[in-house]
C-alpha cells in the first residue's frame, strides 16, 4: 500500500490542480473587476452574490464528500468524478465571463444563476479530485510528495490565467476606432478617439503604457495612464495627452473588455477540460478503504465532528483561502487604478506564480526537517509580515510591490501544499482510531475551505470598496478609493493570517504520532490482505 508513486502518475496528478486553478484562479482574481468594471454591477452586489453562493458550500460540500465515498465503478471511487465533470465545468466557466445584454435586476440574476452552477460543478470535481490524492498512496511522506506537484500544478494553470489572461484580453478585445490627433508640444497631443460601434467600459492606453490621459475640455480630472468609459457609436471623445514623445494614432489602443474577457476565458476553458481528461487517464486509486466497513453515514459524521486534526484543518484552510482570496481580488483593482498600468498585473501575477512553484517544490524536503505544523505555521507568519509592508510603498516603488509581492507568495505557496496531505493525515487518524474511512467526506472540508474561503474574502472586498463609494464606471469615485484598494492589498489580509497561524497550535498531529498511525495501518491492511488470501484458498479446497 505504501508504494512509490512514478513521476508520470504525479505530473498526471498534477495537471488536475493545473485545471482546476484555471478555472478557480481566473474566477478569484478576475470575476470581481469582471462584474465591477465590465458587467456593471455594484461591489457590494458582488460581494453579498458571492458571500451568498458560498453560504451554502458546505452542504454542497459534505454531499459531494459522501457520493464519492459511496461511488462505485469500474475506475474506482473518485476519478470518474474528474471524467464526468470536465467538460460541464469548462462549460460554466465560459458562461461566467459571458455577458448577454440584460437590466440591471436581469445581470444579477444571470450572475447568481451561473455563479451557483460554477460553484456547484466545482465542488463535484474537486472533492473527488483532492480525495483522490489520499488514495493514491497509504504512506503519508510520499502523499506530501504528491501534494507539492499538486501545487506546482496548481500555480501552473494558476500562472497560464493570470499570466496571459490581460494579453488575451488586448487581443481579442481590440477596437479599431478612428483617431484624430493634434500636437500641442513635443510630448503633449489633443487625442479624439470615435467608434462606429458601442463599446461598454472600453479602456485606452498608449502601448508602452507611459503617457498619461486627462480628459480634454472642461472636465475634472486627473492623469492617469489608461482611462476607462463608455463608448458609444460615432460619438466623439477628446483627450490631452501627455508624457510620450513622437505619439503616433498607432501607439494608442481601446480595447473592448467585454469581448476580450469572453474569448480570452473561453480559451482558457479548452485547456481546462484537456487537462482534466489527462489527470483521469494517468492516475489510479490503490487505498481501499476496511473490507469490513459498511455504509454507515450517521458513524461517519460522528467521527468527522470528533476528528480534531480535521476540525483545525477546517479552521485554518478557511482562514488561509480568505487571506489568499483578498491578495488575487485586489491585484488587477490595485494594477489598474492606482498604479495604472493594467498589463503590469499580468507580470505580477507570473511572478507571484514562479516563486509560488518554487515554494511548493521546496515545502517536502522542509517538512520533513521542520514538521508539517510549524512550518505551516512559519509560513503563515512570514508570509501576513512581509505582506502588510506593501502600504509603505507609493506608485512609484514598483520593485518594492515586486519583491514584497513575490516573498509573500513565496511563503504563501507552502499553504496549499501543506493543507492537501494533511487532510490526507486526518483521513488516515479517523481510519486509525475509528477503524473507519471517509476520504471524500475528510477532503469535503478543503473544498469547503477554498469556496466559502473566497466568498468572505469577496465580501470583504466588496464592503471595503463600498466604504470607499468605488464605482468601476466612474473615474473620480476610483480616485476616492484608492487608500481602500491599498488597504485591501496590504495589512487587511495580513491580519487574518496571523490569526491562522494562532489557530495553527491546537493542530494535534505531530511527525511522530504521524509515523505511528503510518505504521499502525500498514500493518492492518497486510493482515486485510493476508486474511482475504487464506479466505480464498479455504474457499479453493472446499470447492475442491
Amino acid at each position: 500500500m505504501n508504494e512509490k508513486i512514478s513521476i508520470k502518475e504525479k505530473i498526471g496528478y498534477a495537471l488536475g490542480d493545473g485545471a482546476a486553478n484555471i478555472a478557480w484562479r481566473g474566477v478569484a482574481t478576475f470575476l470581481l473587476i469582471f462584474y465591477t468594471d465590465v458587467f456593471g454591477i455594484a461591489p457590494a452586489a458582488v460581494g453579498l452574490l458571492m458571500f451568498f453562493a458560498r453560504s451554502f458550500d458546505g452542504v454542497s460540500d459534505v454531499f459531494m464528500g459522501m457520493v464519492g465515498d459511496q461511488t462505485k465503478s469500474k475506475y474506482g471511487k473518485f476519478r470518474p468524478w474528474i471524467l464526468w465533470t470536465a467538460i460541464p465545468l469548462g462549460m460554466i466557466l465560459s458562461l461566467l465571463f459571458t455577458t448577454p445584454d440584460l437590466s440591471d435586476s436581469g445581470k444579477l440574476i444571470y450572475a447568481y444563476v451561473t455563479y451557483i452552477l460554477f460553484t456547484l460543478i466545482y465542488t463535484a470535481n474537486n472533492i473527488p479530485y483532492g480525495a483522490l490524492m489520499a488514495v493514491m498512496t497509504g504512506d503519508d511522506k510520499e502523499r506530501t510528495s504528491i501534494g507539492s506537484y499538486r501545487m506546482v500544478g496548481a500555480f501552473a494553470g494558476g500562472m497560464l490565467v493570470q499570466g496571459t489572461l490581460l494579453y488575451l484580453v488586448t487581443t481579442f478585445g481590440n477596437v479599431n476606432p478612428t483617431i484624430d490627433m493634434v500636437r500641442l508640444s513635443e510630448d503633449t497631443a489633443k487625442v479624439t478617439v470615435s467608434a462606429a460601434i458601442d463599446v461598454p467600459n472600453a479602456y485606452i492606453k498608449t502601448k508602452d503604457g507611459i503617457a498619461t490621459f486627462k480628459w480634454g475640455g472642461d472636465k475634472d480630472d486627473t492623469p492617469t495612464q489608461s482611462k476607462s468609459f463608455n463608448l458609444e457609436a460615432d460619438k466623439e471623445y477628446t483627450f490631452i495627452v501627455n508624457g510620450e514623445r513622437n505619439l503616433s494614432t498607432d501607439n494608442i489602443s481601446i480595447i473592448n473588455q467585454k469581448k476580450g474577457y469572453s474569448y480570452s476565458i473561453y480559451l482558457m476553458s479548452a485547456f481546462l477540460t484537456g487537462f482534466m481528461f489527462i489527470t483521469f487517464f494517468s492516475t489510479k486509486e490503490r487505498v481501499k478503504a476496511p473490507v469490513a466497513q459498511k455504509t454507515n453515514l450517521k458513524k461517519d459524521f460522528r467521527d468527522l465532528i470528533h476528528n480534531k486534526p480535521w476540525l483545525v484543518l477546517l479552521c485554518i484552510g478557511l482562514l488561509f483561502n480568505i487571506y489568499n482570496a483578498i491578495k488575487q481580488g485586489i491585484v488587477v483593482i490595485y494594477f489598474t487604478h492606482y498604479l495604472h498600468d493594467q498589463l503590469m498585473a499580468a507580470t505580477y501575477m507570473v511572478g507571484l506564480t514562479l516563486v509560488s512553484i518554487l515554494g511548493a517544490m521546496v515545502t517536502a524536503p522542509i517538512s520533513k526537517k521542520m514538521g508539517k505544523k510549524n512550518l505551516f505555521i512559519s509560513a503563515l507568519v512570514f508570509s501576513g509580515v512581509i505582506n502588510a509592508l506593501i502600504v509603505l510603498c507609493n506608485k512609484s516603488d514598483i520593485t518594492g510591490i515586486f519583491v514584497l509581492g513575490m516573498l509573500s507568495e513565496f511563503a504563501a505557496a507552502i499553504f496549499p501544499t501543506l493543507f492537501f496531505a494533511m487532510l490526507g493525515d486526518a483521513a488516515d487518524y479517523s481510519e486509525y482510531k475509528n477503524g473507519r474511512r471517509a476520504t471524500g467526506l475528510v477532503y469535503s472540508a478543503g473544498s469547503f475551505a477554498t469556496k466559502f474561503g473566497g466568498g468572505i474574502a469577496a465580501s470583504i472586498i466588496g464592503f471595503v470598496l463600498s466604504m470607499y463609494n468605488y464605482d468601476g464606471l466612474d473615474s473620480s469615485s476610483i480616485q476616492g478609493a484608492i487608500p481602500g484598494i491599498i488597504m485591501l492589498m496590504s495589512w487587511v489580509p495580513s491580519l487574518i493570517a496571523v490569526l491562522a497561524a494562532a489557530l495553527m497550535m491546537l493542530y494535534p498531529l505531530d511527525d511522530d504520532k504521524l509515523s505511528e498511525i503510518t505504521t499502525e495501518l500498514s500493518n492492518r491492511r497486510i493482515q486485510e490482505k493476508n486474511q482475504a488470501s487464506t479466505d480464498l484458498s479455504s474457499e479453493e479446497l472446499v470447492n475442491a
